[in-house]
């Protein structure tokens, strides 16, 4: 159903925030670059999912669910699953299909809607070898020792427009690979050979495996069109990867449009620090899941920071959030949905996807007892759904006895200067998962990761 809502979103290739208008609105599309498939997502790749899976309910929201198209690929041919492969000695196939099932368990753990399509690189290697036969006979690109590359200097008007920068200046910035066949440093690669120890595929120019940019171009024109609504992913892809992309569809469908919008996302950090193996706190989606940390908490986490912003994964963030979620799932709790979704949670979401903002909102629902108001709202960002709430419910456990027999226990330990008692019952209370908080207003009991309510036998 349509509805008045006026959608503003960030364009990074005018810099400015537009009004969102679609080139159908019966036919909305949009396209995200997803996962190379040879591990597990770590945390910083379960970012974009969230920021576009929020983007996809708002459009659906706004034009209808039938009306929008969403399209995420897997990258499912590169040279670090070769080398998984060679390293492990297990067969390329059964690597990504392994991994694009762990992609798709961990971002549903999220709350993540899957994609209406969701292309293997690997399923449209004609679409990619016709559109570089598009580009060697309108001149935008060469072949070169059984390799086939973009000529950059043909397209100079268009080339850099996205990162906005000169080619002189990616010149001097990028890594650029070098390599004798190359009239000049900075065009890349569409095709190369493939040896019999690597995957390939006929083509006029031998046996050989396409680049990493022509994918993208290659699956967003047969799914989309040649000119779509919105291309999005995190900001690391913006150069080369969406330069090269915009390069390459505009010059092989002979015009400067492709997307009409391009968004992008800020890369993720740990307690304020870049992720990284190096500094010993690079972990997964999973390894999270693993340590009790529900999807719904990390979600909540992410959409609490707007996507232009660096988020920081932060212990006492997951512990506010879950906090947070138990009280608005025992707020709701048999409750059924307001008919839509609060109107200051849909200005917030049309305001360029101002999560935080739209966060606020739900705690000011919670705050005036709006149970069916926050269910609806919370439903729309994908918090307090069916599919992600079983880890809390617990919620709904009354912790009020306990929390009076440790009062008294420490009200009669400040008479006796015997503290065991305290000691003991705060012991137990952690062990069965709870924190504990103590002041002079009293005390609470906040179940955390792992809580396991029957371990409170014996404590009350």
């Amino acid at each position: 159903m349509r509805t008045e809502t006026v959608i503003k979103l960030h364009n990074t290739k005018t810099r400015t925030k537009e009004v969102f208008t679609p080139i159908n609105p019966d036919n909305v599309r949009m396209y995200v670059c997803g996962p190379t498939v040879y591990d597990r997502a770590h945390l910083g790749n379960a970012r974009p999912v969230v920021v576009f899976d929020i983007l996809n309910r708002l459009l659906r929201q706004t034009y209808g669910a039938d009306r929008v198209t969403y399209v995420r690929n897997f990258t499912d041919v590169d040279d670090k699953i070769n080398t998984r492969a060679a390293e492990s000695g297990r067969d390329i196939g059964v690597i990504t299909d392994e991994t694009i099932q762990w992609f798709l368990d961990d971002m549903a753990a999220l709350g993540a809607i899957e994609p209406d399509h969701m292309p293997r690189a690997t399923q449209y290697i004609p679409q990619m070898v016709t559109m570089i036969e598009q580009l060697i006979a309108k001149g935008h690109a060469y072949e070169a020792e059984g390799h086939v590359l973009f000529a950059v200097d043909s397209w100079k008007q268009g080339y850099g427009k996205l990162s906005g920068r000169s080619v002189e200046d990616m010149i001097a910035g990028a890594r650029v690979e070098v390599a004798p066949y190359k009239r000049n440093p900075m065009d890349f690669v569409l095709w190369k050979p493939s040896d019999e120890t690597q995957p390939g595929w006929d083509s006029p120019w031998g046996r050989g495996r396409p680049g990493w940019h022509i994918e993208c171009s290659a699956m967003s024109f047969e799914l989309l069109g040649d000119t779509f609504d919105i291309h999005g992913g995190g900001n690391d892809l913006m150069f080369p990867h969406h330069e090269n992309e915009i390069a390459q569809s505009c010059c092989a469908n002979g015009d400067d449009s492709f997307a009409k919008v391009w968004l992008h996302n800020e890369m993720l950090q740990v307690e304020g620090k870049k992720m990284s193996k190096s500094l010993g706190n690079f972990f997964t989606v999973r390894d999270l899941l693993e340590q009790d940390i529900p999807g719904e908490v990390i979600r909540f986490v992410f959409l609490s920071t707007h996507y232009r912003k660096p988020m920081d994964w932060t212990d006492k963030k997951a512990r506010e959030a879950e906090a947070t979620l138990r009280k608005w799932r025992a707020l709701t709790a048999g409750i059924e949905p307001a008919a839509s979704a609060a109107a200051a949670v849909v200005e917030a979401l049309s305001d360029d996807l101002n999560t935080a903002g739209a966060i606020a909102e739900l705690h000011k629902l919670a705050a005036a007892g709006d149970a069916a108001g926050l269910l609806a709202s919370g439903q729309l960002v994908g918090l307090l759904t069916d599919g992600i709430g079983d880890w809390a419910q617990t919620a709904d456990i009354d912790l009020s006895s306990f929390e009076v027999r440790l009062s008294e226990a420490r009200a009669a330990a400040m008479a006796s200067k015997d503290f065991s008692e305290v000691d003991r019952l705060k012991a137990g209370f952690v062990d069965a998962g709870l924190e504990v908080r103590m002041s002079k207003a009293g005390v609470e009991l906040v179940p955390g990761p792992g809580f396991d309510a029957s371990k409170l036998e014996g404590l009350s």
